[in-house]
């Protein structure tokens, strides 16, 4: 595969017009720990009506998390769940399960959630938990996968957005979008253009992975 310079190539890349849309609206809760740009993109399919759903929830550990402004902004209620506040991640992935609950949550999204998860949330939401990870999976898993693509020398990198299991950024793969490594790329600029990649994937995994449930 030949890539130039400037373009980004798309992996697998249904159109979310050719997935079977469900009956009614997917109830969402997204999990975010930073800016909430990619809450964001989900919020704007929505509206955009390329997306059937609702934002039940969102759920962010950082108090300081720009993603509850973002929520606010869209009138989507969020809670804060500090994840310093809990003894144990099993404790706190309890806790998550709940306010989920409570919030009549059917689908849950990692939207830039950067904690480890344990089967207390698994469990509870068998095939039903989305992230997004900035690689093409299963290159540079965990934390820090810009910077690893970097210090590669790999030509090209992406992001991935796939099911969640146990094992760190191993689950089923929905959907990739690759995107090239510039000879003068920064942390800074590498990351800015896989997030536009990012938004653009990510809804899209929403409708395929429903669509493969009903």
């Amino acid at each position: 595969m030949t890539v130039c310079p400037d373009s980004t190539v798309s992996l697998v890349f249904p159109s979310i017009s050719n997935c079977h849309s469900p009956s009614s609206p997917l109830k969402l809760g997204i999990m975010a720990s930073g800016s909430g740009s990619n809450f964001d993109a989900i919020a704007q399919a929505i509206a955009d009506e390329q997306l059937k759903a609702q934002i039940q929830v969102l759920i962010y550990n950082n108090p300081s998390a720009k993603a509850a402004i973002r929520a606010d902004h869209r009138g989507v209620e969020s809670v804060l769940l500090n994840h310093r506040d809990y003894i144990s991640r099993e404790a706190f992935d309890s806790e998550i399960v709940q306010t989920l609950k409570q919030y009549d949550v059917d689908w849950l999204i990692m939207a830039g959630w950067m904690r480890l998860v344990t089967p207390i949330l698994i469990d509870a939401f068998t095939d039903r938990i989305i992230n997004i990870h900035p690689s093409l999976l299963p290159s540079f898993k965990g934390i820090n996968a810009v910077q690893q693509a970097l210090a590669s020398g790999v030509k090209i990198t992406g992001c991935t957005a796939h099911l969640v299991c146990l094992e760190v950024d191993s689950g089923p793969i929905l959907i990739q979008a690759a995107v090239p490594v510039l000879v003068d790329d920064t942390l800074e600029t590498l990351h800015a253009r896989i997030q536009i990649q990012e938004h653009r994937i990510l809804p899209q995994a929403i409708a395929l992975a429903a669509a493969r449930v009903h």
